[in-house]
């Protein structure tokens, strides 16, 4: 990082939620809270799926690849949140600026990868179900997987090294709780032009055509299920895809509001909730939607607990 005007910021300064310190402590518990949660729930979804050979299929080794990256996406940014809010120190380095930026970024669109992966597997499920097994081999799930993993680390790293070529030369405040890409790019007084370029077009490829497949994938499968004639059966198969349904309406409804506040509202504290909406809030209500909505996961959690409390 070499600024244009001799000025070197090894640091940045996270400007949270509140200015007030009869604000923190509240924020405090209140995120606290929400991580132990996010974490204690996507685990126990982990390893309900790992533990019951009944879930062993396809859609539920995706739903535990979202659990694990849930649970990253909020490790990335609440620990050093909470941390800063007990030291009363709200900077943050340029390097762990950056790193936590990647890994945002990585985690983020695995996010979006894994949903989509989802939507395919309930299309082939519902629309095929006699090649069901056939489609879905493990081999083609390892390798949607991989295929995901890859995509999500490549896409980060090449933001991320446009980053490290940017200088920042007065400002270093974000106006944010986490290094988010657009706030570090509002910072340099270099010239940012290819990168907004090129978040523009990875934006279209790595966002707007998943989520195309997502809602084809989803007419498809409702046209299907309106083919059903008896209502047992239309509820049973919307059922299998219900939960999938309104964790895509959750997370893409947020990360809509996001880019929204960011575009449209002035307001950096209403931004900043917004954000905390799709990165923290949302990975903390997967868990229980899927475990309210979706019966196996019941089962598996009962014949967890009961394992647990058995071995005590």
């Amino acid at each position: 990082m070499a600024p244009e005007n001799g000025t070197q910021f090894t640091e940045f300064i996270l400007l949270r939620f509140s200015e007030k310190p009869d604000q923190e402590g509240p924020l405090f518990g209140l995120f606290l809270g929400m991580y132990f949660i996010t974490v204690i729930g996507n685990l126990l979804i982990i390893l309900a799926i790992g533990f019951d050979s009944h879930l062993h299929t396809p859609m539920y080794f995706f739903l535990s690849n979202l659990s694990f990256v849930d649970i990253c996406v909020v490790s990335t940014t609440i620990p050093k949140m909470l941390v800063s809010i007990l030291t009363l120190n709200k900077t943050i380095s340029y390097a762990d600026c950056l790193a936590q930026m990647y890994f945002l970024m990585v985690f983020a669109d695995l996010d979006n990868f894994i949903l989509t992966a989802m939507a395919y597997d309930r299309f082939v499920a519902i629309c095929h179900p006699l090649r069901y097994t056939t489609i879905m081999s493990p081999l083609l799930c390892g390798l949607l997987a991989l295929l995901c993993w890859t995509t999500s680390f490549l896409n980060a790293l090449l933001h991320s090294l446009l980053v490290t070529r940017l200088s920042f030369c007065t400002a270093n405040e974000i106006q944010h709780f986490f290094c988010d890409l657009a706030e570090v790019l509002k910072l340099s007084c270099s010239d940012t032009l290819i990168n907004y370029i090129l978040i523009y077009i990875l934006f279209v490829l790595l966002c707007i055509f998943p989520l195309i497949g997502i809602l084809f994938s989803y007419s498809q499968i409702f046209s299907s299920i309106l083919k059903i004639p008896s209502a047992q059966g239309k509820y049973k198969a919307f059922s299998t895809c219900g939960s999938h349904l309104c964790v895509v309406s959750l997370f893409y409804g947020t990360a809509l509001g996001v880019y929204l506040s960011s575009s449209v509202i002035q307001s950096s504290w209403k931004s900043t909730v917004a954000s905390a909406m799709y990165a923290v809030v949302t990975p903390m209500l997967n868990p229980f939607i899927y475990a309210l909505r979706n019966e196996d996961i019941k089962v598996a959690f009962q014949k967890l607990i009961s394992r647990i409390t058995s071995s005590l």
